[in-house]
């Protein structure tokens, strides 16, 4: 009986731990999205019969390719990006980030990261509501909240015009 005792304890703990700690990441998530800079990474141009699949759309980034670049075909890591911002808040891959040289005011840090040679931004997907695709298929830009540390969060898709596209779904 002490037995079935310590396990409730103990899978009560686990279960609070859980519950704990997908609360953490949904609140830094959230932070992100209030205080977050607002930057655009331009879209790579991809083939337009497999841009939309069910109800989301695959992103590329040409950005990744550039960070892609500089590493190994093999590496996996998990890094960050100086970033700069052009007038119109678009990102141009200016470095890989080395803590010992300091940003300029108009760069930022992005995270990334490899596996396989594939560079993953934010979110490579972009989830909509059924029958919307059309909404989105002049898409250009991602539109992302980047935190100081570089954690970002996609928060929308615009047009090549810096237009934010979706309507009356979005925000």
């Amino acid at each position: 009986m002490e037995n079935l005792g310590m396990r409730n304890v103990l899978l009560w703990a686990v279960l609070a731990g859980i519950l704990i700690f997908v609360n953490l990441l949904i609140f830094s998530k959230e932070q992100i999205l209030e205080n977050g800079d607002t930057l655009l990474l331009q879209l790579a141009p991809r083939d337009p019969r497999s841009l939309l699949q069910g109800d989301y759309m695959i992103l590329r980034y040409t950005l990744a390719a550039k960070i892609g670049a500089g590493l190994n075909d093999s590496s996996s890591i998990d890094g960050k990006a100086v970033v700069q911002l052009d007038a119109h808040g678009v990102a141009r891959f200016v470095r890989l980030h080395d803590p010992s040289q300091p940003l300029n005011a108009d760069q930022r840090l992005l995270a990334f990261r490899a596996r396989g040679g594939r560079i993953r931004l934010a979110s490579d997907a972009y989830f909509f509501q059924e029958g919307r695709e059309k909404h989105y298929r002049n898409a250009r830009y991602g539109e992302l909240r980047v935190a100081a540390d570089g954690n970002a969060v996609l928060v929308g898709l615009r047009d090549g015009d810096g237009r934010v596209l979706g309507g009356d779904e979005q925000r």
